[in-house]
């Protein structure tokens, strides 16, 4: 058993490690993206339990916050990097259509 803990956190070490390194190597401008859409993931999948009003206000403030743009933002990025596969690959780790459609005003 003591030796299993030493060996887990070597291969979680190095695991995450090469994740990181990685990240490390995709462009500015993607890496803000990855970073700015993976806060906008952690608040679209995040629902109090039990439900409580301020809090949900506060999750629909951060989603319109870091979500608002993100849609377009992705589709430019992978034109923009269509022939960088480690980009693509990280992009494509993305729901394409996250937005609601622009409501449109009364006639």
């Amino acid at each position: 058993m003591h030796l299993m803990m030493p060996a887990t956190l070597c291969v979680l070490y190095f695991g995450l490690g090469t994740a990181f390194a990685a990240e490390s190597q995709l462009p500015s401008d993607v890496t803000r993206y990855v970073d700015g859409r993976e806060a906008c993931d952690h608040f679209r999948e995040e629902f109090p339990d039990p439900p409580d009003k301020k809090r949900m206000r506060e999750i629909e403030r951060e989603i319109r916050k870091l979500c608002t743009g993100t849609d377009k933002k992705l589709e430019k990025l992978k034109r923009k990097y269509a022939r960088n596969e480690a980009v693509l690959k990280r992009l494509n780790e993305f729901d394409e259509k996250i937005e609601a459609p622009a409501r449109k005003a009364p006639l």
